[in-house]
């Protein structure tokens, strides 16, 4: 089961929250749009994996549901790692792929073919990645944290979950800007405090 934050085709909202209220969580989700998540490994979900496995014993699809797709890790920031902390400044800069409406990747499965940069978050490389925001599940779960209350895996609804995540300030969405075009000394002066590593 794919569940889409953004529906344009439901008329009576704007939002469409795709779960049938019959279905098993086993089912895979997603919290990007249909046509972003083309990915053929589509496995089942487990009962409650995020507290029952290690990260390092998930599934593809377990791994990818725990995205509450906020977008904040596309943002561009500027990260000093000279001292003995990490500091971390976002700006509102988001990648090239990113829809600044939606807050959604546009080539989310095909990402690194058109920016080769773009960072893919792994078991392996996630102990180097504390730079996430504080709400992230994966940076959570590494550090024995639980989901957040607003995470889709506990509210199973899209609507509600969209709706606690804006009311907690996350995401990307309606408040981010393209880099196309933007120069280094003008990313420079969009650092933003709304995102919290």
């Amino acid at each position: 089961m794919t569940i889409n934050f953004l529906n344009k085709n439901d008329e009576q909202s704007g939002l469409h929250s795709g779960v049938n209220p019959d279905a098993k969580l086993e089912q895979s989700v997603s919290l990007f749009p249909d046509n972003a998540d083309t990915d053929s490994r589509s496995e089942p979900l487990r009962p409650q994996f995020w507290s029952r496995f290690a990260l390092n014993e998930l599934n593809h699809s377990e791994w990818e549901a725990l995205c509450d797709g906020c977008g904040s890790c596309c943002l561009i920031k500027y990260i000093d790692n000279d001292d003995d902390e990490e500091l971390v400044e976002y700006t509102d800069v988001t990648c090239q792929l990113m829809d600044c409406a939606t807050g959604y990747c546009q080539h989310y499965a095909t990402r690194q073919e058109h920016v080769p940069d773009c960072i893919q978050l792994t078991m392996d490389n996630l102990p180097n990645m504390m730079w996430l925001p504080s709400h992230c599940a994966y940076k959570r779960l590494y550090k024995g944290q639980g989901l957040p209350s607003w995470h889709l895996l506990l509210t199973q609804d899209a609507v509600v979950t969209q709706h606690e995540m804006r009311a907690a300030n996350v995401g990307v969405a309606g408040r981010c800007v393209s880099e196309i075009g933007m120069s280094d000394e003008e990313m420079e002066t969009r650092v933003v405090n709304w995102v919290n590593p």
